[in-house]
């Protein structure tokens, strides 16, 4: 078997490769041109926490010996599960890694209003 590759894949791979670039200089300037409100950037450090949070139970929950099966509810929503607790804790100030991270940012004004 054998893998032909054509030199208009190569061309099509180079032209996509920097149209990717130029939409990130785009965005990066469009970023720096409009920094965050205090909201915004609020939002993004809970999605932070919420996401740490999903990460370390997911963690967790490989440490579990099971000896039979796996509930398979939890193998096919445990994810989305994982989510929600995760969502849920950093509504309720869960770990206040949200709270301290957005303090930081503001106070070294880092993506906001100068």
């Amino acid at each position: 078997m054998s893998i032909n590759i054509e030199s208009g894949s190569q061309y099509n791979l180079a032209q996509s490769m920097a149209v990717d670039r130029s939409k990130e200089k785009l965005l990066e300037e469009k970023l720096k041109s409009r920094p965050a409100t205090d909201e915004e950037l609020m939002e993004v450090c809970k999605g932070f926490e919420a996401y740490m949070l999903e990460q370390v139970m997911k963690s967790m929950e490989k440490t579990i010996p099971y000896e039979d099966r796996k509930n398979p509810y939890l193998e096919n929503f445990g994810d989305m599960l994982y989510q929600e607790y995760a969502k849920s804790a950093t509504e309720n100030q869960g770990l206040g890694l949200a709270q301290m991270l957005y303090e930081s940012m503001k106070r070294n004004g880092i993506g906001t209003q100068e």
